[in-house]
């Protein structure tokens, strides 16, 4: 297996490089690394090139200095394109891997050939009165514990409220993940000029199926295939049947 590492601003990065042919790049989800990508790339590397990346902050890769919003990660996965003299590649991103794959194919679609998002994160639900209630009188506690310099308090307070992913993260990715889904890519989806294949699960919790089909709707050139009685990791649990999907979408090459 070809794993290498990268420098980039500082950072030491984690990849794997296998195969050869057209450039294909496997972009994990939050909390994830390159062991999540791993059936696709196996599959795949017979006949395309194949990275499978570990984001910074995840995996064997450095995390950022300061904490990143989704457009500094857009960034670093540029560079990172340009080191490894990859253009247009063919792009399979998970949840979180899906919001960077969103900005960057909006952004720059000379560099994305073809796009395929599973559970792809991105799109900012609505939040009725009742939440909007209880975010004000949690903000108005993180205040008071921050200005009263009750830093222990503040971290029990905050965890306990936060998300599975949250507590989880360590360090500068606790902001960083905060960043991240405070972003809403829905503006973006409709400057995706190449063709897009979505896969969701049926019972994603995490994003759910609404939000694939209105990425559907909004996207120009977008197919939606959904994996029934499939949650947010549909991808994994049917990965024979996912790539079999990819193939299909990229014209029955393997």
């Amino acid at each position: 297996m070809g794993e290498k590492y990268l420098t980039i601003n500082e950072m030491n990065i984690h990849y794997i490089d296998e195969g050869e042919g057209p450039n294909m790049l496997l972009l994990h989800g939050w909390g994830q690394n390159t062991v999540m990508m791993r059936e696709i790339q196996e599959t795949f590397s017979s006949a395309f090139r194949v990275i499978n990346i570990d984001f910074p902050g995840f995996g064997k890769s450095d995390p950022p200095k300061e904490a990143w919003s989704v457009s500094d990660y857009e960034k670093f996965l540029k560079n990172f394109l340009q080191l490894l003299n990859m253009q247009k590649v063919i792009i399979v991103a998970h949840s979180f891997g899906g919001r960077v794959a969103i900005k960057l194919a909006s952004d720059s679609p000379e560099l994305v050939d073809k796009l395929i998002l599973t559970g792809a994160a991105g799109i900012r639900a609505k939040v009725n009165l009742k939440a909007k209630i209880r975010t004000y009188f949690y903000k108005l506690g993180k205040f008071y514990l921050q200005k009263s310099g009750q830093l222990a308090k503040l971290e029990r307070y905050q965890n306990s409220r936060g998300s599975a992913d949250y507590k989880a993260a360590k360090g500068i990715m606790k902001p960083t993940l905060v960043k991240v889904v405070n972003e809403d890519l829905l503006p973006l989806l409709p400057h995706i000029v190449c063709d897009t294949l979505l896969v969701w699960g049926e019972l994603d919790q995490a994003v759910p199926l609404w939000m694939g089909e209105k990425m559907a709707k909004l996207i120009p050139h977008a197919t939606l295939i959904v994996f029934a009685k499939q949650d947010h990791f549909a991808y994994w649990h049917e990965a024979k049947r996912f790539n079999n999907v990819i193939q299909s979408f990229l014209g029955g090459n393997k």
